[in-house]
């Protein structure tokens, strides 16, 4: 028997404790993620799924206004959301979840449901369990962008052996050109690359303010660092880390100045955080979507691929209740 209970602030620890156990939680799930958004951005509508009276599983979502329809988004504030599930969740029991959020959904008014899952290779053991019974349920695709993934080797000549030949002359180059890269806290610098690079490139800005950025890094201090590379300590590339789970790390922002391209520094900070993260013992490196809305770019696809990366689905999908 699966019943649902709305999440109050109350709950933060229980979520958070099923969150850290769970077979494919993030830091995306977490309620200090989750709550770090101003009060009046989103409704929260997240969920807590008991079994047999027990906590179970946790939804992240909140309510969204699309078109005049109300929505349940899981989740319109983070990268990826989902049922946060256990290892050992069975097919029966992710039946009995959807068939429970899509009733609390209908009794709720919703118009309808959307569904972004987190890639298959963030969980301990892999499971394919709900994105079946999704499909099974009536829930259609209405997004599949493609991420690249480094799944890191336990030390860095291994990996090194997977840079294409042009990769491994970049890295030399920037360390003949006197690149030094460094974890930093100097996220003004940074931002100042990002939003002029964003908006040369693509005419947008950053997802995060500098501030919202500076509070998320000052909440998850250990796990949301700052790699930059320096030239004479003027920076001129750095890349925002996510480490999301035990397994993973996502390349959340990654960005340079384009006058000192010929220095290659993403390239060597690349290198330089394939060992840091392989010393944390970490499994997977994410560098993000090179898709935008199924749009590929090919070049940073090429990029990617050339320290050996290979691409993975990340997965919205939602159903239509009204």
């Amino acid at each position: 028997m699966i019943t649902i209970k709305p999440f109050k602030s109350s709950d933060s620890d229980q979520w958070n404790a099923i969150v850290s156990r769970a077979n494919n939680g993030t830091i995306f799930h977490l309620r200090e993620f989750l709550g770090y958004h101003p009060p009046n951005r989103f409704k929260d509508m997240s969920l807590l799924f008991l079994k047999k009276d027990s906590p179970f599983v946790v939804f992240p979502a909140a309510e969204k206004i699309m078109d005049d329809e109300k929505w349940l988004i899981s989740h319109p504030g983070a990268s990826m959301g989902s049922f946060v599930a256990p290892e050992n969740l069975s097919i029966a029991d992710s039946f009995l979840l959807i068939e429970a959020l899509t009733q609390y959904s209908r009794d709720n008014n919703f118009n309808g449901i959307r569904i972004t899952i987190p890639p298959v290779f963030y969980q301990k053991r892999p499971s394919n369990y709900l994105d079946f019974t999704l499909l099974k349920s009536g829930f259609t695709y209405i997004k599949r962008e493609i991420t690249s993934v480094l799944f890191l080797e336990d030390a860095m000549e291994k990996n090194l052996k997977k840079f294409k030949e042009t990769h491994r002359r970049a890295v030399k180059k920037a360390i003949k050109m006197g690149v030094e890269v460094r974890q930093s806290d100097d996220y003004e610098s940074f931002y100042k690359i990002l939003e002029k690079n964003l908006k040369i490139r693509h005419d947008v800005m950053p997802t995060h303010t500098l501030e919202e950025l500076k509070h998320l890094h000052n909440i998850f201090p250990e796990d949301i660092q700052l790699f930059a590379a320096y030239i004479e300590n003027i920076m001129i590339a750095g890349v925002v880390n996510f480490i999301v789970n035990q397994r993973v790390v996502l390349a959340f922002y990654i960005s340079h100045d384009e006058q000192y391209q010929d220095y290659r520094a993403v390239n060597l900070l690349f290198y330089k955080m394939f060992e840091w993260a392989i010393k944390k013992k970490l499994q997977c490196f994410d560098f993000g979507i090179f898709t935008v809305n199924e749009e590929p770019n090919m070049g940073l696809g090429r990029f990617k691929e050339n320290f050996g990366a290979s691409g993975i689905f990340r997965d919205t999908l939602e159903l239509k209740l009204s």
